[in-house]
């Protein structure tokens, strides 16, 4: 099994806050993310595909392809956007990482199939908040 990573940036606001909280249990579980103003993050976004290279080309995928798979689906509705208001796949969600790298899965593990005639599956996406804050989500 070989794994290929293809890295991408954006920048985008969100405030983590549970409306059926009080504002001060909000402040106490969520502290400066909570701001009612919002707050921001330089993202950084890996995406690790994994399969069997194709004899023909050498490649698990296309990264060209997998490239604008992810720019298209992924980077074009989040960069320099609000989490909260204008992300449609993350309409009433909370908009912590966890949830974000979950609903990315939930966007690019078919079409990355689909790209590769089911050659090359999703196999992690690791998303940066901060240098010291990421997740990673493996599809379980």
């Amino acid at each position: 099994m070989v794994y290929v990573c293809r890295k991408e940036h954006f920048n985008a606001a969100h405030r983590l806050f549970n409306p059926a909280w009080t504002k001060e249990k909000n402040c106490e579980v969520f502290g400066a993310c909570a701001n009612e103003h919002f707050h921001g993050h330089n993202f950084e976004l890996i995406v690790t595909v994994k399969g069997q290279p194709n004899p023909d080309t050498g490649f698990v995928i296309d990264m060209k392809r997998l490239s604008k798979i992810i720019k298209v689906e992924i980077i074009e509705k989040l960069d320099h956007k609000n989490l909260n208001i204008e992300v449609d796949f993350l309409k009433d969600k909370m908009p912590s990482c966890e949830v974000v790298v979950m609903e990315i899965w939930r966007i690019l593990a078919p079409k990355i199939a689909e790209a590769s005639d089911n050659a090359a599956l999703l196999h992690r996406i690791q998303m940066y908040e901060t240098h010291n804050n990421f997740v990673e989500y493996y599809g379980e």
